[in-house]
């Protein structure tokens, strides 16, 4: 079953057992790969509702983070629901010794030395840790390997 079926089947769960708040996600998530496949005229893989879902969670995340400037703590729990039930649909998410590992790994088969090579590291690692890995993190991390 592709990703966008199972949240189709997820989304029609809700519907039958009334949870409104799931439902409202999950159709933001649907309208959101339908935008994309009429923008693009093709058909999304699993590959390219990935990506939307990690667009989405990293919005959810700073919208958190500015609400909780704002003290708006209804609105960061409104957030906090719709990135708990966004990240259920992304893979399990690495440790930190695992990223530390993959990061390792790229540097050397790169051969990159110094921040100049940061650039080829991250085109690297970006197809290998999509969806199981926040790019900040790893890009944080590649920089500071680079930097020492």
């Amino acid at each position: 079953m592709t990703l966008k079926a199972r949240i189709i089947e997820d989304m029609k769960s809700a519907m039958r057992a009334h949870e409104a708040a799931r439902l409202s996600t999950i159709r933001l998530l649907l309208a959101a790969i339908k935008q994309r496949e009429v923008d693009e005229r093709k058909e999304m893989l699993d590959a390219d509702v990935l990506g939307i879902i990690e667009k989405m969670v990293k919005q959810r995340r700073d919208s958190i983070t500015q609400f909780e400037a704002g003290k708006r703590m209804d609105l960061v729990a409104a957030e906090q629901a719709e990135l708990a039930i966004l990240q259920g649909y992304l893979p399990q998410q690495l440790t930190s010794d695992e990223l530390d590992a993959e990061v390792a790994a790229a540097i050397a088969q790169t051969g990159a030395a110094g921040p100049a090579g940061m650039g080829k590291v991250m085109a690297s690692l970006k197809p290998k840790l999509a969806g199981r890995a926040d790019m900040t993190v790893v890009s944080a991390k590649v920089k500071a390997r680079l930097s020492s």
